[in-house]
């Protein structure tokens, strides 16, 4: 693992394609089954892989009044239910583990719904300079034999101190979910990108014309995977953003961010090819993701 320290789950979302579940439940923490058979909340599983890549601190994003929930569920339970836990090692290692869990999570509060990139600013106080881990809240991610948070972290060593994010292939009817980049791949690890443009959202016109990648398929791109190694350097993008009023759709948007940093400092990006990435945003995502999940 490189000597990346923090990471960032922004989890501020209102959750309204899964309401009304959500609006009794944050989303965030609504119960997945692992291939262990243990079920967690969904933000449960972003602790496991991010102490596994050896990462010390964690910075949750949440709306107002959020934290107390979420500070319940991570500090794991309470002595009294510890032990009726005992019966069940597994499950009471678990509790043990969950405790440990809680004296490395941070919380920064997005007081207003004004898009992802406000959200990951409310950060900027906890990463204090610092090279971060960012990571999707309503995604999960398993890679094998490394855990896609340590392979980005290792990336590092080769942009540093370029922010690099991972990217896997998508097809031209995705694009409208994803941000997407053009580049060149590095003669020495074909997998690292050199990044020359990055539009979120595109339409597979100006995809097709502008956003190509070599060694893809006439109709593949590179999109967002839901992860990212930023530079401290983005906060001051998005401070400007937010100074001057710069929105897309109306809100302040983490992709215009990352092509101004592109645009200042350079940009790499990872073709994650071994990983996948499990998106519960919508009920069918989630009904889907669910049992996919599940299995080894």
């Amino acid at each position: 693992m490189s000597s990346i320290r923090k990471a960032v789950v922004p989890v501020a979302g209102l959750g309204t394609r899964l309401f009304p579940a959500s609006h009794a439940v944050k989303k965030e923490l609504f119960p997945v089954v692992g291939p262990d058979g243990i079920a967690r909340a969904l933000l449960h599983y972003h602790l496991l892989d991010l102490d596994a890549a050896g990462f010390e601190e964690v910075c949750i994003i949440v709306q107002p009044g959020e934290e107390e929930a979420i500070r319940a569920y991570v500090d794991g339970p309470d002595d009294a239910y510890l032990g009726r836990l005992e019966k069940n090692p597994e499950l009471h290692a678990e509790a043990l583990r969950m405790r440990e869990f809680g004296k490395r999570v941070r919380f920064a509060v997005q007081h207003e719904q004004e898009g992802y990139g406000h959200a990951v600013h409310q950060a900027r106080d906890f990463v204090d300079g610092e090279p971060f881990l960012l990571c999707l809240g309503d995604h999960l991610f398993r890679g094998s034999p490394v855990p896609p948070a340590a392979e980005l972290a290792r990336a590092w060593s080769h942009s540093a101190p370029c922010s690099v994010s991972a990217v896997n292939r998508i097809s031209a009817d995705q694009l409208k979910g994803y941000g997407t980049i053009a580049g060149r791949r590095l003669a020495r690890n074909p997998k690292m990108i050199e990044v020359s443009r990055i539009i979120e959202k595109p339409d597979p016109e100006t995809a097709r014309a502008s956003l190509r990648v070599d060694g893809l398929g006439d109709d593949e791109f590179l999109g967002w995977f839901g992860m990212h190694l930023l530079s401290p350097s983005i906060f001051e993008v998005l401070a400007r953003m937010i100074r001057d009023d710069i929105r897309d759709k109306g809100e302040f948007q983490l992709t215009r961010a990352q092509e101004i940093q592109r645009e200042q400092e350079g940009y790499f990006a990872l073709e994650m090819t071994a990983a996948r990435r499990f998106d519960f945003g919508t009920p069918i995502d989630y009904l889907a993701a669910l049992a996919d999940f599940a299995m080894p």
